[in-house]
Order: structure tokens, then C-alpha cells, then sequence
């Protein structure tokens, strides 16, 4: 048995397929960052926003993230992009570890391309982490899961001190 990952460019995402002698090939939405690995493919729950994140658009945006006094994580993506949708369930999960700390929110590339121009989104998935209204850190592509969560974690810690003191 071996794994194949390939971009379709006909549907425009990516697929793992599992292959193994004398049988057909079985297709899963790539999950790299989970114990499991990958999970069967699920093309209804493409570009479904997560319960713990908010959805952001062109209208919304500077008053979500620029005006937020706190740490706003945000996740320039696109529905049909594979690394932004292995992301998906870790920014997911980050969300719910730190909720009330930090706020995660997701900016769909294809339907804000005004703001994905303003930020200069060259690829997807672009994670920016802004506090205070003020860009501090970005990081393209699926960012490492322990250095992520860290400097979520001391971004958040700073942020909370400062809006309780």
C-alpha cells in the first residue's frame, strides 16, 4: 500500500488516495496534522464554517480585526484549496482551546479579494495574527501545530493581561 497526494485541477482540491494491489484507489480530504490522518471525502462540508470561528468579508473585517482590542487570528483560505482544509480542524480546535482569550476568524479568499489584495495573499492558506488592531505575525501555508499554538498562547496571555489590568 502506498499514499498518493495530487492536486485535481479540475475540482481544485487536493486528494490522498490510498492505493493498494488488486484494488481501487480510495479517496480522503488529507488531514496531516491529526492523529488519523485522513477521512473519507466529504465534498458537502467543503467551505462550511466552523462553529468556534467567525466567517469575515470586505464589509466586516476592519471592524472584527482592526478594531479588536485583543489577539485576532486570521485565516485567509479558499473552499477548494487541500492545505486549507487540513488546517480547518486544528484552527478549529485552537479556537476552542483558547476561546475568550483570542478571536479566530476566516476570510474566504474568492468571495474578499479587495482584502486578500490589502494583505498581500499571494497563497493559501495565509494565517495573520493581529493585536490590537496592528498585524504581528503571518505565517503562509499549514504553520507547525506546536509553534503555532505557543505563540497563540503568548499573544493571548499578553493580551488578556493587558485587558484586565
Amino acid at each position: 500500500m502506498y499514499l498518493e497526494l495530487s492536486c485535481s485541477h479540475l475540482y481544485r482540491f487536493w486528494v490522498c488516495r490510498r492505493v493498494q494491489p488488486d484494488m481501487f484507489p480510495q479517496e480522503s480530504v488529507c488531514n496531516l496534522l491529526e492523529p488519523g490522518g485522513s477521512v473519507p471525502a466529504e465534498p458537502k462540508k467543503i467551505g462550511e464554517t466552523m462553529k468556534n470561528t467567525v466567517e469575515l468579508n470586505e464589509t466586516n473585517f476592519d471592524q472584527e480585526v482592526l478594531k479588536a482590542n485583543g489577539l485576532v487570528v486570521v485565516d485567509f483560505y479558499a473552499p477548494w484549496c487541500g492545505p486549507c482544509r487540513m488546517l480547518a480542524p486544528f484552527f478549529e480546535q485552537l479556537a476552542a482551546e483558547f476561546a475568550g482569550r483570542a478571536k479566530f476568524v476566516k476570510v474566504n479568499v474568492d468571495d474578499a479579494p479587495l482584502l486578500a489584495t490589502r494583505y498581500g495573499i499571494t497563497g493559501v492558506p495565509t494565517v495573520m495574527l493581529f493585536k490590537g488592531g496592528v498585524l504581528v505575525d503571518t505565517y503562509l501555508g499549514v504553520p507547525s501545530p506546536k509553534q503555532f499554538r505557543a505563540r497563540i498562547d503568548a499573544l493571548a496571555d499578553k493580551a488578556l493581561a493587558t485587558t484586565t489590568a
